[in-house]
């Protein structure tokens, strides 16, 4: 393989970025496995021959440069994103290269945007946050939902997973968050985010089947309240969870996933219901799956693929939605999502 496919994984040894390394290979890039802890990245390095290790820490900027010097893109997987996305980020507008993450933190995604939207799109690099399971695959199915329209009243985006067994980083994301909002919660209404205290309300969602009619949690928020409005022009946007998902996450003795698969997939499912709503009349997109952290490696691959063969739609720090073509995004993940849509 060529140095044209060259992709370095930061965080390369986590959970999700192991699927990200997995699926790279799997797609013909040359993973380079990096991140701070230089005995798990030789511990990852003998699950995977071939690929080159670089150890960095987001303390040490030169590492970071080693680590990018002669690839093509970067992802970072290695959360807390609050810590790691800007020293990361600026690795990667040195190095002139594009940048993806696979944060799910809001605030370290709406930093992404207010930080970086002007620096990148001087340099000519795209900065794409949230290239995941939460934020990029909603993102996707509400730009596709839109399909002609310019603007909506509502962007409505339900969550129907089988459970949560939540990993060590999304453990330690959440308390990161906690911690910036002071314990309060977020939400996106009248065309901004707002921090409050209310209690969360519980109603039935009508999730299509096979799931059917279920028990969420409302405004359960997700990093869809930045990825959605950073260029969709919806004032509100709100998001759901099942009940049972999020109890898993609440719960401190919910193990971590497990692998049932061949491919370390676990046993969870996922049904994303995407409503968009204009007055009277709504769209809606629907994506079913298995495992809310593997399904995350071929969105962020295919967003690498399609920045480096020239699929995109602009330049800089933008959202999954608005940088790719999002019916034909979604269309090309047909191994790992079931796509349907209702405009």
């Amino acid at each position: 393989m060529g140095s044209g496919r060259k992709v370095v994984v930061f965080g390369a040894y986590g959970h999700t970025g192991r699927f990200v390394v997995a699926h790279l290979l799997e797609r013909g890039f040359e993973p380079v496995l990096s991140g701070r802890d230089a005995g798990k990245l030789r511990e990852l390095s003998a699950s995977f021959p071939g690929p080159e290790v670089r150890t960095a820490s987001v303390d040490d900027p030169a590492s970071l440069d080693r680590a990018l010097a002669g690839a093509t893109a970067v992802v970072n997987c290695a959360g807390p994103f609050a810590t790691t996305a800007t020293p990361v980020i600026e690795a990667a507008l040195r190095a002139k290269i594009p940048y993806v993450d696979v944060a799910a933190e809001i605030e370290a995604n709406a930093d992404t945007f207010t930080h970086f939207a002007d620096r990148a799109r001087a340099a000519g690099v795209a900065v794409v946050p949230a290239m995941a399971f939460y934020g990029g695959l909603g993102d996707l199915l509400a730009t596709a939902a839109m399909g002609d329209w310019t603007a909506a009243d509502e962007v409505h985006v339900a969550y129907g997973l089988s459970g949560w067994h939540p990993t060590e980083g999304t453990r330690a994301a959440g308390k990161v968050s906690g911690k910036r909002r002071n314990g309060r919660r977020v939400r996106y209404t009248k065309g901004r985010l707002e921090y409050h205290d209310d209690a969360l309300p519980t109603l039935t969602w009508p999730f299509p089947d096979p799931m059917g009619p279920r028990t969420v949690i409302g405004e359960f928020t997700m990093a869809d309240v930045v990825t959605v409005p950073s260029h969709l022009a919806v004032p509100e946007v709100r998001t759901y969870m099942t009940a049972e998902a999020a109890g898993g996450l609440a719960a401190p003795d919910t193990p971590a996933p497990s692998a049932v698969d061949e491919r370390g997939r676990s046993a969870q499912t996922f049904l994303v219901d995407v409503v968009v709503r204009s007055g009277t009349t709504e769209r809606r997109a629907v994506a079913k799956g298995q495992d809310i952290y593997a399904v995350t490696a071929p969105l962020a691959v295919e967003a690498v693929d399609r920045i480096l063969t020239g699929r995109t739609r602009t330049v800089g720090v933008a959202s999954a939605g608005e940088i790719f073509d999002a019916p034909d995004f979604l269309r090309a993940l047909s191994s790992h999502i079931v796509l349907e849509l209702h405009p």
